[in-house]
Order: C-alpha cells, then sequence, then structure tokens
C-alpha cells in the first residue's frame, strides 16, 4: 500500500475553546485517537480531507461538518483533555479506504465505526 508518509507523533486533541490547532493532512488519510493516561483506542476514520473530517469529532459549535454519531462527538468532547490522535496521509483516498479496514480488522476500539 503507497503512503505518504508515515504516522504522525501522537498530538493532544486540540480544544477548540482554547484556541488550539489541529494539525492534520488536508487530503486523504486516516486517524486514529486513544486516551493518553491510559492508552485505550477509542476510534479511528478517514477522510478526503483528514483535517476537516477531524473537525467534526466535536458538537457544533465547536466542530465542522456533519456526523450522524452524536454519541462520539459528546465522548470526544467529554474527554478532550485525555484524547490525543495521530494521522496518516495517504496517496489515494482507495489507500486510505486500506488502512481503514486495516485498523477495523485489528479491532479494540471504543467505538469500532
Amino acid at each position: 500500500m503507497k503512503r505518504d508518509t508515515d504516522w504522525s507523533e501522537w498530538r493532544s486533541f486540540p480544544d477548540p475553546r482554547q484556541q488550539a490547532y489541529l494539525y492534520a493532512p488536508f487530503g486523504p488519510g486516516v486517524y486514529e485517537l486513544r486516551h493518553r493516561s491510559t492508552g485505550e483506542l477509542i476510534l479511528f476514520g478517514r477522510g478526503k480531507n483528514v483535517a476537516y473530517r477531524m473537525s467534526s469529532l466535536l458538537p457544533q459549535p465547536l466542530g465542522q461538518g456533519h456526523r450522524d454519531n452524536k454519541e462520539k462527538q459528546a465522548y470526544v468532547l467529554e474527554h478532550i483533555d485525555d484524547v490525543e490522535y495521530r494521522t496518516l496521509a495517504c496517496t489515494s483516498d482507495e489507500a486510505a479506504i486500506d488502512v481503514e479496514n486495516e485498523l477495523k480488522a485489528r479491532g479494540g476500539y471504543r467505538f469500532p465505526t
């Protein structure tokens, strides 16, 4: 599978109420969230624009975009001080889908989809 980069380092999930920044690819790729304190995996996802897709992990008006799972948004916001993320840029949407499928098969996430 072709990837533009390796996984980024783990970073604190930005709290928009603190004017924090989200560092993520503007192109296709995947993301993964976990609890900093325990290492528990929270969720993963992909997007054609990873930065924009990740911004939907928070409820509006803090987040942008569309997400059907309000439970995920509420969870991320409730635990935002203990959430960290990493991203992986991919060369295409197809490559991002492949990585997402690998993460799904690996399992172990609080929110598996």
